[in-house]
This record gives C-alpha cells, sequence and structure tokens, in this order.
C-alpha cells in the first residue's frame, strides 16, 4: 500500500472546510477522500498558523482553553493584589 501525499495548499484548504465553513472532520474527509485522521492532525499543525482564522467547533475548544488560561491568571494577580493591601494596610500607622 502507498502512502498518498497531499500538498501544503491542499491541507491548508481543507482545515478552512473545517474552520469557515463548519464542516466537521469526518465531513471534510468523506468530501474529500481522505481519513478523518489526516483531516485532524492537519487542524493541529495549520490552525495555530497566522492567516487560518479559527472557527467552528475547533475555535471553540481553543477559546475555551485560551479562558481558562487567562482566569488563571487573573485569579493569581487578584490574589497578589490582596496580599499587597493587607500588608500595605498594616504598615499604616
Amino acid at each position: 500500500m502507498t502512502r498518498r501525499r497531499f500538498s501544503r495548499e491542499f491541507k491548508v484548504s481543507a482545515v478552512k472546510l473545517v474552520n469557515e465553513q463548519g464542516y466537521t472532520a469526518p465531513e471534510a474527509a468523506k468530501s474529500l477522500g481522505v481519513d478523518p485522521n489526516s483531516i485532524r492532525g492537519w487542524l493541529k499543525r495549520f490552525s495555530a498558523e497566522a492567516g487560518i482564522p479559527a472557527q467552528g467547533e475547533g475555535a471553540l475548544k481553543v477559546e475555551i482553553q485560551r479562558l481558562r488560561k487567562e482566569n488563571q491568571r487573573l485569579r493569581m494577580e487578584r490574589e497578589i493584589l490582596k496580599k499587597a493591601t493587607a500588608f500595605f494596610a498594616k504598615e499604616q500607622p
């Protein structure tokens, strides 16, 4: 069995089908005649590149992950500010 090779442009267009047009990975794979796992791999590889806006279900996961990291950072900053406020409040006569 020979392994099929796809151009970068083909892979990027497959990623755009999922990100921009709302296809699921299996739907895009079926319409393009490739394995769904290939589409998923291309999504991970090419969605992060600049110029390919993330949309659809995959974009929601990425956005949730980004928001969770931001939330964690903001909570940590808030705790630092609480401790600093308490420290400076003690020093005031």
